[in-house]
């Protein structure tokens, strides 16, 4: 533990001009997103001619009709003219709101708002959770006019919505109500760390957020779910037969598995399992089962647990601690900055003694160009990871030694091209806005990975 903390302090003492030094961070975080923004206009600029083709690539020739290929062509063209100007107007809201002082302002309301409810300024965790739900209320409102584009017209004018007026406000409400419920306690323990722990909180902290991440494994299924969707045990019959003898034939901890009425919001299709290690639910969406045959699901499922296989949940959820803890090692640097408050407009007495939550939401404000850099090597270590997952469906009839096994390849790459046909996802795409943009490989990409893994069986073979 020492280790660390000299490690801490070493990293600290690089960093120790933060806190002395009169930066402009202000002028710096608009240069920062603004910069970000801009590259992400470029990409979608980059993209945008491809939807002007008007055949598919030549390995997806044969899998799609004319019109299928047009509705793909006209649903991803729409998707990226709206992406680019809700992306310009995201980010000349967020100038604008930092450029006006809006976080010192939300601050004051929060410390007005506690007052009002007879708390005083020493509360100082109290109005943390007060100002974090300003900020998250205030700055969400402006944008709601878009989500309600986003379902209502554009996903409405391609045949994928199903979500109500209704149906969509209670979705907010009950987001909004979670947030609060669950999200002050965890604001009030995280605050708690800084207070109690003292300079040696990182470690501490890591301790925190892991115990959370495990205690949301529970609770996610079991309370959060089912506020958004029913999860009912998949219906006796081929397919439940067919995923219950491959999860027993791999030994995976299957304890439930549910059919997901994806179905009540949207016509796009997913699968996807979650759990402890000794105990694990698989979760299909209906909209999936009734796209493709018992065969074709089997396959996307042997690809799902190719991840368990591979540990690749464990892997990333290390990688990411990983960078949770990079994160914290660099923020005490800017825990007592008052130079920092002051650039964003602060009053001097606030400024004088950073409160925890100001501090950290500003310091992830600056981290903006580092968290782009993380997010496309994430993108690159997930797309390895399904190229792996990939490779293993087609390897199971070697693993397993058992003859129905032997075409999973094939099921699972008549999965895929049916998915993307019912979904009407994008078949052409720019290599640097995929690597950006994509956590899984293109369409194409994957065929061709699944042929190559076919014939380097059949070569063993021979």
């Amino acid at each position: 533990m020492d280790f660390l903390h000299i490690q801490i302090a070493h990293i600290q003492r690089h960093l120790a001009f933060v806190a002395v030094d009169p930066i402009d961070w202000k002028l710096a975080v608009q240069g920062f997103s603004w910069t970000v923004t801009l590259f992400e206009t470029y990409l979608l600029l980059r993209q945008y001619p491809l939807y002007s083709k008007t055949e598919p690539p030549p390995a997806l020739t044969s899998h799609f009709k004319a019109d299928e290929f047009k509705k793909s062509q006209d649903y991803g063209r729409d998707k990226a003219k709206f992406a680019l100007v809700s992306g310009l107007l995201k980010q000349s809201l967020d100038s604008a709101l930092l450029y006006f002082g809006f976080y010192a302002w939300s601050w004051g309301v929060a410390g007005w708002l506690i007052a009002f409810a007879g708390f005083g300024s020493e509360y100082e965790i109290v109005q943390s959770i007060v100002f974090v739900f300003v900020l998250y209320f205030l700055s969400t409102i402006p944008t709601l006019p878009l989500q309600v584009y986003g379902t209502f017209v554009l996903e409405e004018k391609h045949g994928f919505n199903k979500t109500t007026p209704g149906l969509f406000v209670t979705d907010m409400l009950k987001g909004w109500a979670l947030a609060i419920l669950m999200g002050s306690p965890f604001l009030a323990a995280f605050l708690y760390i800084f207070k109690w722990a003292g300079d040696r909180f990182v470690p501490w902290l890591m301790a925190f957020m892991i115990t959370f991440q495990l205690i949301m494994v529970f609770i996610y299924p079991t309370v959060i779910q089912p506020l958004f969707n029913k999860l009912s045990p998949l219906k006796a019959g081929e397919l439940r037969s067919r995923i219950e003898l491959l999860a027993s034939k791999l030994q995976f901890p299957l304890k439930h598995l549910y059919e997901i009425d994806g179905s009540k919001r949207s016509s796009h299709s997913n699968a996807y399992f979650f759990g402890l290690p000794w105990s694990k639910h698989i979760v299909i969406f209906d909209t999936l089962i009734q796209q493709n045959q018992p065969n074709e699901v089997e396959a996307v499922l042997a690809h799902e647990l190719g991840h368990w296989y591979y540990y690749h949940p464990a892997k990333l959820m290390i990688i990411s601690q990983f960078h949770i803890f990079t994160i914290l090692a660099l923020f005490p640097a800017f825990l007592r900055a008052p130079p920092v408050l002051a650039a964003f407009d602060f009053p001097k007495a606030v400024a004088a003694n950073p409160p925890t939550i100001v501090a950290f939401t500003l310091f992830q404000m600056i981290l903006t160009p580092l968290e782009a850099f993380v997010s496309i090597g994430m993108n690159a270590m997930s797309r390895s990871f399904e190229y792996q997952a990939d490779r293993f469906a087609c390897e199971l009839e070697e693993k397993l030694q058992h003859e129905d096994m032997k075409d999973m390849g094939d099921r699972l790459g008549q999965a895929l091209i049916t998915i993307h046909v019912k979904n009407l996802s994008t078949v052409w795409v720019d290599w640097l806005y995929s690597a950006y943009h994509h956590s899984h490989p293109t369409l194409t990409e994957r065929l061709r990975g699944l042929e190559s893994y076919k014939a380097e069986i059949q070569k063993k073979k021979m």
